[in-house]
């Protein structure tokens, strides 16, 4: 599915489309992570929620993948909570969504 929208369309009908196959290849491939426990995260959320991702979830995941590894585990642990620039409601949607998989480990 493509993310372009019609003219017509606010700009959150475009943050809410479906993730194409390109996309969601490319953002699989930014996710890899160097720390293992990282990784078992990212690979259980996509084997849940890759068929429904969009691409505003999609750009949240890419704001937690651009932290160190041990910070982004302490936010999967739930060590520590979302700060500055992370404290967005999209953020904590898709934590959340990556914490929820723990649980089904």
């Amino acid at each position: 599915m493509s993310t372009a929208t019609h003219p017509d369309q606010p700009a959150d009908a475009a943050l809410d489309a479906l993730l194409d196959e390109r996309a969601l290849s490319k953002l699989r491939w930014r996710c890899r992570r160097g720390l293992l426990e990282n990784d078992l995260f990212i690979e259980r959320f996509f084997a849940r929620y890759e068929s429904g991702l969009t691409v505003r979830q999609a750009d949240a995941l890419g704001l937690l993948m651009d932290l160190a590894d041990n910070d982004l585990l302490d936010l999967l642990l739930g060590r520590k909570a979302p700060q500055d620039d992370l404290a967005r409601d999209d953020v904590t949607r898709v934590l959340g969504m990556l914490r929820a998989t723990r649980q089904s480990a």
